[in-house]
């Protein structure tokens, strides 16, 4: 095993292991007494205790519709839903708390700004004349909405592309961002290369033409520090259950002034002023964009598990990552056959690994693993132009959390030294 200096002969990067205990599903055993090891964190993070705990709480001491009631567990549930939104505001840094609007998840956030922008007035209004600009290390769910907007409007979807060694190729950015671009909308972490992308050089570009910026933030809300002032995007977008929270909860994040002015996407009840047989006047932001009964319970558990990762320090679990992300790197180098897609060294990129085995195909590879208790992602992870770009059917991708240990690393790779003897 490769002893990588100041990680286990010194691990004073390493937060302590008994975070671990604040996880139960950490204890489980899988297959007939192997214990669980869990690398599929960048699909879905693990859950500690304190959240579990307030969801539960929710639902045994607080359970009422928010908004409007004046009995005192509507008053209740409702001081918890709105004080969840400040603890993400605090959380991002942002401005005002106002400018947080709750979704079911990161997916959701994006198809919102892709429809406002499609149905907005001008200066805002995607149409035929205008270009919407992605790059192709996208999640589908940063893809597919603005495809359906450019098909509906006509406007013209552009893109960066690649490099070998997965990162975007900004060499010719001045001829994607042009004055007729609209939105740039990109993602700040790759789930499935791990790329960090260089958020400065192409928001700076999109602000030279007068584009609006949106970031997908999805796998970087969970691992480092996120400053929405720092990063200078119009809209963030993330989503809870990557982040020790629950599923069915995302958010986005806007500018005030943008938030004021473009039309809501969902309409019902909450997210008006004044309705009448003829029209209707809308709520301002947030709630103009929070249609309905909103995901109340896991809006508390969000604001939980952010009271758990502050209380850690995402800087802390930035280190944690980015030590294991080495050690990691280091470790596939033993292994024959084995070949990252993306990054080859743990220098801007995060803590998800996409790797082909020979001419092993990953979902095989997978399951050998799950035999072993070994829980990784197989696939395209939801994007699939990065595989056609390097020309692979799927990957198989380990990913690292802040409970994630190098001996979790290591079980991994005497793992696929058994997929390897196993298929010959």
């Amino acid at each position: 095993m490769t002893q990588l200096p100041g990680l286990l002969t010194g691990t004073s990067q390493l937060l302590d292991e008994a975070i671990r205990k604040d996880f139960p599903i950490l204890d489980r055993q899988v297959h007939d007494g192997k214990k669980l090891v869990y690398l599929d964190n960048a699909a879905t993070s693990q859950k500690p205790r304190q959240v579990l705990d307030a969801l539960s709480g929710y639902y045994e001491q607080y359970n009422a519709n928010v908004h409007r009631g004046v009995h005192v567990l509507a008053e209740e549930a409702t001081a918890l839903y709105e004080g969840a939104r400040d603890k993400v505001a605090a959380f991002i840094n942002a401005p005002s708390r106002d400018e947080v609007i709750f979704t079911k998840n990161a997916s959701e956030s994006l198809n919102l700004v892709a429809n406002m922008l499609g149905w907005a007035d001008e200066p805002y209004r995607v149409d035929h004349e205008t270009e919407i600009v992605i790059t192709e290390m996208e999640h589908h769910s940063n893809i597919v909405p603005w495809q359906l907007l450019a098909q509906r409007t006509g406007a013209k979807l552009k893109w960066f592309g690649l490099t070998d060694d997965g990162r975007l190729d900004l060499s010719n950015i001045d001829e994607i961002i042009t004055e007729k671009t609209k939105i740039v909308s990109f993602v700040l972490v790759s789930n499935i290369l791990g790329t960090v992308n260089p958020v400065e050089a192409i928001v700076r570009r999109a602000q030279e033409v007068g584009a609006l910026v949106c970031i997908d933030a999805s796998q970087a809300a969970p691992h480092m520090p996120l400053d929405v002032q720092a990063l200078q995007a119009d809209f963030v977008a993330f989503t809870g259950h990557k982040m020790c929270g629950p599923t069915g909860i995302g958010v986005l994040w806007g500018r005030q002034e943008l938030l004021e002015d473009l039309p809501p996407f969902l309409g019902g009840g909450e997210m008006i002023e004044t309705v009448s047989m003829h029209s209707s006047t809308y709520a301002p932001a947030p709630h103009k964009f929070e249609a309905g009964t909103p995901p109340i319970a896991q809006a508390v558990g969000l604001g939980a598990a952010i009271d758990y990762l502050s209380a850690i320090g995402m800087d802390r679990i930035l280190a944690h990552e980015h030590a294991l992300t080495e050690y990691a790197v280091k470790r596939f180098a033993e292994v024959p056959g084995l070949r990252i897609i993306g990054p080859t060294t743990a220098e801007d990129r995060g803590a998800a690994i996409s790797f082909t085995l020979g001419d092993i195909h990953p979902h095989d590879v997978g399951q050998v693993l799950d035999e072993q208790g070994i829980a990784v992602r197989v696939g395209h992870h939801c994007a699939r132009p990065v595989c056609l770009r390097y020309g692979i059917p799927a990957t198989t991708r380990a990913s690292f959390y802040l409970y994630s240990t190098p001996t979790e690393i290591d079980a991994l790779v005497d793992g696929l030294e058994h997929v390897r003897n196993f298929f010959g």
